[in-house]
Protein backbone atom coordinates (compact mmCIF):
# COMPACT_ATOMS: atom_id res chain seq x y z
CA UNK A 1 0.00 0.00 0.00
CA UNK A 2 1.33 3.60 -0.58
CA UNK A 3 2.17 5.80 2.04
CA UNK A 4 1.72 9.03 2.77
CA UNK A 5 3.56 10.69 5.57
CA UNK A 6 1.15 12.91 8.20
CA UNK A 7 3.18 16.29 9.09
CA UNK A 8 3.15 17.57 12.70
CA UNK A 9 0.39 19.61 12.21
CA UNK A 10 -1.90 16.87 13.22
CA UNK A 11 -1.21 17.63 16.24
CA UNK A 12 -4.44 18.07 18.34
CA UNK A 13 -6.46 15.94 16.08
CA UNK A 14 -8.13 12.81 17.56
CA UNK A 15 -8.24 12.11 13.24
CA UNK A 16 -5.69 12.50 10.24
CA UNK A 17 -6.55 11.46 7.62
CA UNK A 18 -4.21 12.10 4.18
CA UNK A 19 -4.49 10.85 0.52
CA UNK A 20 -6.83 7.57 1.77
CA UNK A 21 -7.99 5.71 -1.60
CA UNK A 22 -10.32 2.61 -2.01
CA UNK A 23 -11.40 0.78 -4.63
CA UNK A 24 -13.89 -1.97 -5.30
CA UNK A 25 -12.94 -3.44 -8.13
CA UNK A 26 -13.74 -0.42 -11.12
CA UNK A 27 -15.29 1.74 -8.36
CA UNK A 28 -13.07 3.93 -6.22
CA UNK A 29 -15.07 4.41 -3.46
CA UNK A 30 -12.40 6.82 -2.04
CA UNK A 31 -9.74 8.66 -4.53
CA UNK A 32 -7.70 10.64 -2.31
CA UNK A 33 -9.67 11.73 0.70
CA UNK A 34 -7.87 14.08 3.41
CA UNK A 35 -9.57 14.65 7.07
CA UNK A 36 -8.81 16.37 10.34
CA UNK A 37 -11.11 16.04 13.24
CA UNK A 38 -10.21 17.93 16.16
CA UNK A 39 -10.13 16.62 19.84
CA UNK A 40 -13.09 16.82 21.64
CA UNK A 41 -15.03 18.13 18.49
CA UNK A 42 -17.98 16.24 16.39
CA UNK A 43 -17.07 16.18 12.66
CA UNK A 44 -20.09 15.65 10.79
CA UNK A 45 -19.37 13.78 7.37
CA UNK A 46 -22.12 14.43 4.70
CA UNK A 47 -23.00 13.05 1.23
CA UNK A 48 -24.90 11.29 -1.19
CA UNK A 49 -26.03 7.48 -1.13
CA UNK A 50 -22.51 5.84 -2.73
CA UNK A 51 -20.47 8.81 -1.33
CA UNK A 52 -17.70 6.32 0.23
CA UNK A 53 -18.61 8.04 3.93
CA UNK A 54 -18.97 3.94 5.42
CA UNK A 55 -16.20 3.10 3.80
CA UNK A 56 -14.39 5.56 5.69
CA UNK A 57 -15.37 4.84 8.18
CA UNK A 58 -14.70 1.16 7.99
CA UNK A 59 -11.13 2.05 6.95
CA UNK A 60 -10.59 4.36 10.31
CA UNK A 61 -12.48 1.67 12.43
CA UNK A 62 -9.63 -1.00 11.66
CA UNK A 63 -12.27 -2.94 9.39
CA UNK A 64 -10.94 -2.32 5.65
CA UNK A 65 -7.41 -1.87 4.66
CA UNK A 66 -6.92 1.15 2.63
CA UNK A 67 -5.25 0.99 -1.14
CA UNK A 68 -2.84 4.10 -0.49
CA UNK A 69 -2.85 6.89 2.08
CA UNK A 70 -2.55 7.32 5.40
CA UNK A 71 -4.56 7.77 8.60
CA UNK A 72 -4.09 8.06 12.18
CA UNK A 73 -6.94 7.40 15.33
CA UNK A 74 -5.95 8.83 18.80
CA UNK A 75 -2.27 8.75 17.47
CA UNK A 76 -2.34 5.24 16.12
CA UNK A 77 -1.66 4.50 12.90
CA UNK A 78 -4.84 2.38 11.43
CA UNK A 79 -2.42 0.00 9.24
CA UNK A 80 0.21 -0.75 11.31
CA UNK A 81 -1.45 -0.54 15.00
CA UNK A 82 -5.21 -1.79 14.32
CA UNK A 83 -5.26 -4.29 17.55
CA UNK A 84 -3.72 -1.16 19.99
CA UNK A 85 -6.13 0.96 18.22
CA UNK A 86 -9.49 -0.95 18.58
CA UNK A 87 -8.96 -0.85 22.47
CA UNK A 88 -9.60 3.39 22.42
CA UNK A 89 -12.44 3.34 19.31
CA UNK A 90 -15.70 2.63 19.83
CA UNK A 91 -18.31 1.95 16.65
CA UNK A 92 -22.31 2.42 16.08
CA UNK A 93 -23.03 0.81 12.37
CA UNK A 94 -25.91 1.68 10.62
CA UNK A 95 -28.01 -1.02 12.40
CA UNK A 96 -27.79 -2.01 16.06
CA UNK A 97 -25.01 -5.42 16.03
CA UNK A 98 -25.79 -7.16 19.00
CA UNK A 99 -26.78 -10.75 19.98
CA UNK A 100 -30.33 -11.33 19.78
CA UNK A 101 -29.71 -14.30 22.34
CA UNK A 102 -28.30 -12.47 25.00
CA UNK A 103 -29.85 -9.96 27.24
CA UNK A 104 -28.63 -6.29 27.68
CA UNK A 105 -26.57 -6.78 30.15
CA UNK A 106 -24.93 -10.11 29.14
CA UNK A 107 -23.91 -8.17 25.93
CA UNK A 108 -22.54 -5.11 27.17
CA UNK A 109 -20.27 -7.56 29.77
CA UNK A 110 -19.56 -9.56 27.23
CA UNK A 111 -18.19 -6.66 25.10
CA UNK A 112 -16.13 -5.59 27.92
CA UNK A 113 -14.53 -8.90 28.52
CA UNK A 114 -13.70 -9.41 24.80
CA UNK A 115 -11.88 -6.04 25.20
CA UNK A 116 -9.47 -7.49 28.41
CA UNK A 117 -11.25 -5.21 30.89
CA UNK A 118 -11.48 -7.12 34.40
CA UNK A 119 -14.20 -9.27 35.13
CA UNK A 120 -15.71 -6.76 38.15
CA UNK A 121 -14.49 -3.71 35.99
CA UNK A 122 -16.89 -5.30 32.92
CA UNK A 123 -19.49 -5.60 35.27
CA UNK A 124 -19.69 -2.88 36.75
CA UNK A 125 -19.32 -0.63 33.40
CA UNK A 126 -22.49 -3.29 32.15
CA UNK A 127 -24.71 -2.04 34.94
CA UNK A 128 -23.33 2.11 34.94
CA UNK A 129 -24.37 2.10 30.90
CA UNK A 130 -27.92 0.23 31.07
CA UNK A 131 -28.12 2.96 33.73
CA UNK A 132 -27.12 5.49 31.49
CA UNK A 133 -28.88 4.57 28.38
CA UNK A 134 -32.37 4.33 30.65
CA UNK A 135 -32.07 0.04 29.94
CA UNK A 136 -31.53 -0.86 33.55
CA UNK A 137 -35.61 -2.68 33.74
CA UNK A 138 -34.82 -4.18 30.50
CA UNK A 139 -30.87 -5.80 31.35
CA UNK A 140 -32.52 -9.31 32.27
CA UNK A 141 -34.35 -9.29 28.98
CA UNK A 142 -33.31 -11.07 25.61
CA UNK A 143 -32.15 -8.12 22.99
CA UNK A 144 -34.84 -9.68 20.60
CA UNK A 145 -37.29 -8.48 22.86
CA UNK A 146 -35.55 -5.08 22.55
CA UNK A 147 -37.93 -2.04 20.54
CA UNK A 148 -35.67 -0.56 17.61
CA UNK A 149 -34.51 2.55 19.69
CA UNK A 150 -33.49 -0.03 22.81
CA UNK A 151 -31.46 -1.81 20.15
CA UNK A 152 -30.02 1.36 19.03
CA UNK A 153 -28.99 2.62 23.20
CA UNK A 154 -27.82 -0.66 23.78
CA UNK A 155 -25.54 -0.54 20.64
CA UNK A 156 -24.54 2.93 21.48
CA UNK A 157 -23.92 1.46 25.45
CA UNK A 158 -21.96 -1.15 24.03
CA UNK A 159 -19.41 1.05 21.85
CA UNK A 160 -19.20 3.46 25.06
CA UNK A 161 -17.72 -0.10 27.22
CA UNK A 162 -14.22 0.47 26.83
CA UNK A 163 -14.27 4.56 27.44
CA UNK A 164 -13.05 4.73 24.21
CA UNK A 165 -11.26 8.36 23.00
CA UNK A 166 -13.00 8.07 19.69
CA UNK A 167 -16.41 7.39 18.70
CA UNK A 168 -17.53 6.58 15.06
CA UNK A 169 -21.28 6.82 14.14
CA UNK A 170 -22.33 5.53 11.32
CA UNK A 171 -26.01 6.86 10.55
CA UNK A 172 -26.97 6.21 14.13
CA UNK A 173 -30.02 7.34 14.04
CA UNK A 174 -31.42 5.25 10.90
CA UNK A 175 -34.81 4.54 10.60
CA UNK A 176 -35.13 5.57 13.99
CA UNK A 177 -38.50 7.97 15.45
CA UNK A 178 -38.03 12.07 16.27
CA UNK A 179 -37.99 10.86 20.02
CA UNK A 180 -35.80 8.12 20.27
CA UNK A 181 -33.79 10.13 17.75
CA UNK A 182 -33.29 13.06 20.07
CA UNK A 183 -32.48 10.73 22.67
CA UNK A 184 -29.25 9.69 20.76
CA UNK A 185 -29.04 13.07 20.26
CA UNK A 186 -28.27 13.92 23.53
CA UNK A 187 -26.35 10.70 24.61
CA UNK A 188 -23.61 11.85 21.75
CA UNK A 189 -23.44 15.63 23.28
CA UNK A 190 -22.97 13.64 26.65
CA UNK A 191 -20.16 12.05 25.29
CA UNK A 192 -18.62 14.74 23.61
CA UNK A 193 -19.00 16.98 27.05
CA UNK A 194 -16.66 13.77 28.59
CA UNK A 195 -13.93 14.44 26.28
CA UNK A 196 -15.10 11.71 23.52
CA UNK A 197 -14.15 12.85 19.30
CA UNK A 198 -16.91 11.56 17.48
CA UNK A 199 -16.92 10.97 13.63
CA UNK A 200 -20.39 10.93 12.68
CA UNK A 201 -22.01 10.15 8.83
CA UNK A 202 -25.25 11.28 8.27
CA UNK A 203 -27.95 12.29 5.79
CA UNK A 204 -29.98 14.03 8.25
CA UNK A 205 -29.39 17.86 7.54
CA UNK A 206 -31.05 18.80 11.18
CA UNK A 207 -29.02 15.89 12.74
CA UNK A 208 -25.12 17.65 11.21
CA UNK A 209 -26.27 20.95 12.81
CA UNK A 210 -27.67 19.81 15.91
CA UNK A 211 -24.30 17.36 16.83
CA UNK A 212 -21.69 18.96 14.51
CA UNK A 213 -18.84 22.13 14.79
CA UNK A 214 -17.54 20.73 11.79
CA UNK A 215 -18.72 19.29 8.62
CA UNK A 216 -16.72 17.61 5.49
CA UNK A 217 -18.86 16.95 2.27
CA UNK A 218 -17.95 13.89 0.33
CA UNK A 219 -19.17 13.17 -3.22
CA UNK A 220 -18.15 10.35 -5.30
CA UNK A 221 -15.06 9.44 -3.18
CA UNK A 222 -13.79 13.32 -3.25
CA UNK A 223 -13.93 15.79 -0.37
CA UNK A 224 -15.81 18.74 -2.01
CA UNK A 225 -16.46 21.00 1.10
CA UNK A 226 -15.08 21.43 4.38
CA UNK A 227 -15.69 24.21 6.97
CA UNK A 228 -18.07 25.07 9.42
CA UNK A 229 -21.90 25.07 9.18
CA UNK A 230 -21.66 28.85 8.41
CA UNK A 231 -18.92 28.50 6.18
CA UNK A 232 -20.38 26.61 3.91
CA UNK A 233 -23.53 28.53 3.85
CA UNK A 234 -21.36 31.16 3.01
CA UNK A 235 -19.49 29.53 0.27
CA UNK A 236 -22.64 28.44 -1.52
CA UNK A 237 -23.56 31.85 -1.58
CA UNK A 238 -27.41 33.82 -1.89
CA UNK A 239 -29.49 35.15 0.96
CA UNK A 240 -32.98 35.28 1.56
CA UNK A 241 -34.59 38.68 2.84
CA UNK A 242 -37.85 38.48 5.43
CA UNK A 243 -39.20 41.40 5.35
CA UNK A 244 -42.34 41.99 7.58
CA UNK A 245 -44.74 44.99 8.23
CA UNK A 246 -45.65 46.34 11.32
CA UNK A 247 -49.49 46.31 10.18
CA UNK A 248 -50.27 43.03 8.57
CA UNK A 249 -53.06 44.20 6.12
CA UNK A 250 -49.69 45.41 4.26
CA UNK A 251 -48.43 42.40 3.72
CA UNK A 252 -49.80 41.66 0.62
CA UNK A 253 -48.85 45.36 -0.90
CA UNK A 254 -45.30 44.30 0.32
CA UNK A 255 -45.12 41.61 -1.60
CA UNK A 256 -46.42 43.32 -4.77
CA UNK A 257 -44.06 46.03 -3.96
CA UNK A 258 -40.83 43.59 -4.19
CA UNK A 259 -42.14 41.89 -7.16
CA UNK A 260 -43.02 45.48 -9.26
CA UNK A 261 -39.03 45.97 -8.73
CA UNK A 262 -38.27 44.45 -11.98
CA UNK A 263 -34.17 44.04 -10.57
CA UNK A 264 -32.02 41.45 -12.54
CA UNK A 265 -31.70 38.00 -10.78
CA UNK A 266 -34.32 38.67 -8.49
CA UNK A 267 -36.78 36.12 -7.71
CA UNK A 268 -40.36 36.33 -6.89
CA UNK A 269 -41.18 37.32 -3.46
CA UNK A 270 -42.77 34.35 -1.30
CA UNK A 271 -45.64 34.90 1.19
CA UNK A 272 -45.42 33.42 4.51
CA UNK A 273 -48.56 34.14 5.66
CA UNK A 274 -48.24 32.27 9.24
CA UNK A 275 -45.23 34.41 10.21
CA UNK A 276 -46.85 37.61 8.36
CA UNK A 277 -43.82 38.48 6.49
CA UNK A 278 -42.50 38.45 2.89
CA UNK A 279 -39.16 36.57 1.49
CA UNK A 280 -37.47 37.03 -1.54
CA UNK A 281 -34.01 35.64 -2.34
CA UNK A 282 -31.30 38.41 -2.74
CA UNK A 283 -28.28 38.11 -4.32
CA UNK A 284 -25.93 41.49 -3.69
CA UNK A 285 -26.05 44.21 -1.28
CA UNK A 286 -27.05 46.14 -3.93
CA UNK A 287 -30.32 44.26 -4.24
CA UNK A 288 -30.67 44.38 -0.20
CA UNK A 289 -30.52 48.46 -0.32
CA UNK A 290 -32.89 48.47 -3.64
CA UNK A 291 -35.42 46.44 -1.51
CA UNK A 292 -35.09 49.09 1.25
CA UNK A 293 -35.69 51.94 -1.06
CA UNK A 294 -38.79 50.53 -2.95
CA UNK A 295 -40.18 49.78 0.78
CA UNK A 296 -39.76 52.90 2.12
CA UNK A 297 -41.19 54.75 -0.87
CA UNK A 298 -44.38 52.96 -0.56
CA UNK A 299 -44.73 54.23 2.90
CA UNK A 300 -44.96 50.76 4.67
CA UNK A 301 -43.64 50.62 8.15
CA UNK A 302 -42.01 47.57 8.85
CA UNK A 303 -41.32 45.40 12.07
CA UNK A 304 -38.11 43.63 11.37
CA UNK A 305 -36.02 42.96 8.51
CA UNK A 306 -33.88 40.20 8.24
CA UNK A 307 -31.68 38.16 6.24
CA UNK A 308 -30.85 34.21 6.33
CA UNK A 309 -28.52 32.09 4.73
CA UNK A 310 -29.68 28.45 2.83
CA UNK A 311 -30.50 26.01 4.72
CA UNK A 312 -27.99 22.78 4.98
CA UNK A 313 -30.34 20.94 2.69
CA UNK A 314 -29.66 23.51 -0.20
CA UNK A 315 -25.74 23.36 0.71
CA UNK A 316 -25.84 20.03 -0.03
CA UNK A 317 -27.64 20.63 -3.15
CA UNK A 318 -26.00 22.74 -4.60
CA UNK A 319 -22.43 21.05 -3.48
CA UNK A 320 -23.06 17.45 -4.94
CA UNK A 321 -26.08 17.83 -7.27
CA UNK A 322 -27.69 15.34 -5.16
CA UNK A 323 -30.57 15.90 -2.66
CA UNK A 324 -30.60 14.32 0.94
CA UNK A 325 -32.42 11.51 1.73
CA UNK A 326 -31.98 8.87 4.42
CA UNK A 327 -30.59 5.91 2.44
CA UNK A 328 -27.92 4.46 3.60
CA UNK A 329 -24.64 3.52 1.66
CA UNK A 330 -24.08 0.59 -0.70
CA UNK A 331 -20.90 -0.93 0.35
CA UNK A 332 -19.58 -4.07 -0.35
CA UNK A 333 -18.98 -6.40 2.74
CA UNK A 334 -15.59 -6.73 3.35
CA UNK A 335 -13.51 -9.87 2.50
CA UNK A 336 -10.75 -11.72 4.72
CA UNK A 337 -8.42 -10.30 2.62
CA UNK A 338 -9.36 -6.74 2.82
CA UNK A 339 -10.30 -6.72 6.50
CA UNK A 340 -6.90 -5.14 8.79
CA UNK A 341 -5.57 -7.41 11.21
Amino acid sequence: MKRIDIEPSGAGNAVTVRGLVKHYGETKALDGVDLDVREGTVMGVLGPNGAGKTTLVRILSTLLAADSGQATVAGLDVARQPRQLRKVIGLTGQYASVDEKLSGWENLYMIGRLLDLPRKEARGRADELLERFSLSEAAKRPASTYSGGMRRRLDLAASMIGRPKVLFLDEPTTGLDPRTRMEVWDEVKSMVGGGVTVLLTTQYMEEAEQLASQLTVVDRGKVVAKGRISELKAKVGGRTLRVQPADPTHLRPLAAALDELGITGLASTVVDTQDGSALVPILSDEQLTAVVNAVTARGITLSSITTELPSLDEVFLSLTGHRASAAQDTVPAPTPEEVAV
